[in-house]
């Protein structure tokens, strides 16, 4: 009934994925999103989102941050990490992600997507076709619509999480 809004994987957090595993599994490009999961919802880069961006970029990832606040936020971020952003991205609309993975040369097949919501961020990349990683949001301070969007999530993790059980 969930299943278009279950991540292929979900994890703590963004600092535990294994990115040089997916590399060797062929995946090239990294799309994610940047509050609450990289960051504090409306902090700047901090020294670890900094080391990760380093860290990719070596892997030889290329990497686009898609987000739906304004660019002022989104900009402050992504100067920091040196990285290319869409703002204002209507996700779960599949337009920009599609977006994204062309502008980095890569495609649905190749790009992984990060985000800590199920109705934004996992939805949307399911609908583009690429490989969506949920993790936990890093702090529970949030504005208000994503206050209540957190209890809908739950009854969809659950679901999730059932279903894993049932597969293993």
């Amino acid at each position: 009934m969930f299943e278009g809004f279950y991540p292929k994987e979900y994890l703590n957090s963004t600092y535990e994925i294994d990115f040089e595993d997916f590399y060797k599994r062929g995946f090239r490009g990294i799309i994610f999103d940047i509050d609450n999961t990289l960051v504090p919802h409306g902090m700047p880069a901090d020294e670890r989102a900094i080391a990760l961006f380093e860290r990719l970029k070596k892997i030889g990832y290329r990497v686009t941050m898609l987000s739906n606040n304004k660019e002022p936020r989104v900009k402050m971020f992504c100067d920091a990490v040196d990285a290319p952003y869409i703002f204002k991205a209507g996700k779960p609309n599949p337009k920009n992600y599609r977006q994204a993975f062309i502008t980095m040369g890569t495609d649905e097949n190749t790009t992984l997507f990060v985000g800590d919501q199920i109705f934004t961020d996992v939805w949307g990349a399911n609908k583009a076709g690429l490989y969506s990683i949920l993790v936990k949001p890093i702090h529970p301070k949030e504005e208000i619509q994503i206050v209540l969007k957190r209890y809908l999530e739950k009854i969809v993790l659950l679901s999730y999480q059932r279903t894993q059980k049932r597969r293993k």
